[in-house]
């Protein structure tokens, strides 16, 4: 007997509507802070080659492409690229891509990750696959940096249920923690009608990326624990940022 397959979370979710609508207010100053904060650390030559992996509408890219760097935001959802393409020009290009497959080979100098844009699939073979992709992207002296969140911080602060209108929309958002995934379930009222969607990310620690990486052939250099780069504290820290390049 076939297997019965589903459509990935992801695929649905963030070609929905729905994602746009309930995530319209994002925080672009913490967000411009941030890369900021980061390039300042890392300082980046002029004329860097950037990749944005999984990039959304372009918000991170659109700002990189402003300091003058020559950059690429890549993403599953070709309604997030459609948007994005908007803001196109000859040094700021939008692709739709799996973030799991090979983009370009040696080309990258920089690759990031931001906003917990990591641990989406249903196991680590996904995630290795994903990280050996960036690894091949990255020239040899390349650097990759992943926004994600502080599990242990996380899942302490974890709400049961809320619940938000917007546009005339409800949204039921209820939250648990579930074999080993943040697992957020969404259930959307609008004009009568009733959908569901879900968003799980792997409860992944510092330890996991760390295997992740060496799996990979990466190494991590560096972890932060906020937008300010303050040291990462499992206990505290809101954010899990790391800094890696490839294996010498």
């Amino acid at each position: 007997m076939d297997k019965i397959r589903t459509t990935p979370w992801f695929k649905t979710w963030f070609n929905s509507p729905y994602y746009h609508v309930l995530y319209d207010n994002r925080n672009e100053t913490e967000a411009q802070t941030f890369i900021d904060n980061l390039l300042n650390n890392l300082n980046p030559q002029p004329d860097a080659k950037m990749l944005d992996l999984a990039c959304g509408k372009g918000r991170h890219s659109v700002y990189l492409a402003t300091k003058g760097y020559d950059v690429v935001g890549l993403d599953l959802s070709e309604r997030s690229i459609r948007e994005a393409n908007k803001f196109q020009h000859n040094k700021l290009h939008f692709y739709t891509h799996d973030m799991r497959q090979v983009y370009r080979i040696n080309y990258f100098d920089y690759i990031f990750n931001f906003f917990t844009s990591f641990g989406y699939f249903e196991n680590e073979t996904e995630n290795i696959k994903t990280l050996k992709a960036i690894y091949k992207g990255l020239n040899w002296n390349g650097i990759v940096a992943i926004d994600f969140l502080n599990v242990f911080k996380a899942i302490e602060d974890l709400p049961q249920a809320n619940t938000v209108e917007k546009n005339g929309i409800k949204f039921e958002i209820k939250k648990q923690v579930k074999d080993g995934f943040i697992i957020k379930e969404i259930t959307v009222t609008d004009n009568g009608t009733q959908h569901f969607f879900a968003e799980k990310v792997q409860a992944l620690t510092l330890q996991h990326f760390h295997l992740y990486f060496e799996k990979a052939g990466l190494k991590i250099t560096d972890t932060f624990g906020s937008y300010d780069l303050m040291p990462f504290e499992q206990k505290q820290s809101e954010r899990l940022i790391i800094i890696g390049n490839k294996a010498r």
